[in-house]
């Protein structure tokens, strides 16, 4: 059976300015418009989230450093409500690291994983017939850095992407400076250290976020520390080969500035990046067989601290989410150059962290 509901929008937030918890907006395929449907508790700082490839569940983090008295973050399931677009509350569970920051939902919808910024670590939560989280089936600690560095005194896994084929999972470590490569059993929700265990980047990167390209031939990887992009070629089997590097920031642009999310348009012909402080998305052109990328330009997001954005699964707006300005910003994208232009549109939301949009299945 299809269903033709609306396109549903959640918005991720930080505790903060009277955020009430994840946002639910409907999308207007036509001209991108984001219309509120409401708030829903879903404990502190929810502010990354993650949808399974049915549709059926979402799953956020709680940003914290304790759960209910016991040190750990926190993951927190609901069920989503396709034609009101609200969230049932499931259950709760402790990721066993401090401070998670983002996670991700295996192909199978079985297992869902974790990266604990503060904590060092990553968690695999096996997920039930109804949503609901098992406790951790899985935790791994990751060591500390050979050099200490400042932000990279300690091991900080920043995010967690499962490959295209659901086999492995690869996870951007800014303090160790490296990505670290798992196998993924989503029947065990088990990890397995890949041979090589991780990728070495080049000195004071600080890798954040990775997303693959459509194909599955490459992956791209933001690095917060000295805004660049590095670009690879991934082998299918959880090994990655360096391609190049390229700078996020405008040339001769010298003020602060912090890169944070990075997404890769649907059809595969651009690869996006957010910079916090510069205030702008930078929009590279992807070569289709090689996968190298060349500079297309910057566009301002017309707001403070563009911490994430999504891009909708027809690549047609380009949602950002400024934190700081309290506000999500609509883009409307040229397929062939991939250029953004400010729709005008925006809706107000307290301290936007993450988006995720939900097609009609």
């Amino acid at each position: 059976m299809r269903f033709t509901m609306d396109t549903l929008v959640y918005v991720g937030t930080y505790s903060t300015r009277g955020s009430e918890g994840i946002y639910a907006c409907r999308m207007n395929r036509s001209t991108g418009e984001l219309t509120p449907i409401g708030a829903f508790a879903a404990g502190k700082n929810p502010s990354f989230l993650a949808i399974e490839p049915g549709q059926r569940f979402l799953y956020s983090v709680s940003e914290v450093s304790d759960l209910d008295g016991k040190p750990g973050g926190g993951v927190r399931a609901f069920a989503v409500e396709r034609e009101s677009g609200g969230l049932r509350a499931l259950n709760v569970q402790s990721t066993r690291g401090t401070g998670p920051c983002h996670l991700s939902v295996d192909s199978s919808s079985r297992c869902v994983l974790v990266a604990n910024y503060s904590g060092g670590s990553v968690t695999a939560l096996p997920v039930g017939e109804d949503g609901r989280l098992g406790e951790a089936a899985c935790h791994v600690q990751h060591p500390a850095p050979a050099i200490p560095r400042e932000r990279q005194e300690a091991a900080h896994a920043h995010s967690i992407m499962v490959d295209p084929a659901g086999s492995h999972a690869l996870v951007p470590d800014l303090g160790l400076n490296r990505i670290v490569s798992y196998g993924l059993d989503p029947q065990r929700a088990s990890l397995t250290p890949h041979d090589p265990p991780s990728f070495e980047l080049h000195p004071g990167a600080g890798p954040r976020h990775l997303a693959f390209h459509p194909t599955g031939r490459f992956a791209y990887v933001i690095n917060e520390l000295d805004n660049t992009l590095c670009a690879y070629r991934y082998d299918g089997d959880g090994g990655l080969e360096y391609l190049q590097r390229l700078p996020a920031l405008p040339e001769g642009w010298s003020g602060t500035s912090y890169c944070a999310d990075i997404h890769v348009s649907p059809d595969g012909r651009h690869v996006y990046g957010s910079n916090r402080g510069h205030d702008s998305i930078v929009i590279f052109a992807v070569d289709e067989k090689s996968g190298a990328l060349s500079l297309v330009g910057h566009e301002s997001t017309r707001g403070n601290w563009p911490r994430s954005f999504a891009l909708d699964p027809w690549g047609t707006f380009l949602y950002v989410a400024n934190q700081e300005t309290d506000s999500i910003v609509c883009f409307a994208r040229d397929e062939r150059s991939g250029r953004l232009t400010a729709s005008g549109r925006m809706l107000s939301v307290p301290a936007p962290c993450c988006l995720k949009i939900l097609a009609p299945l």
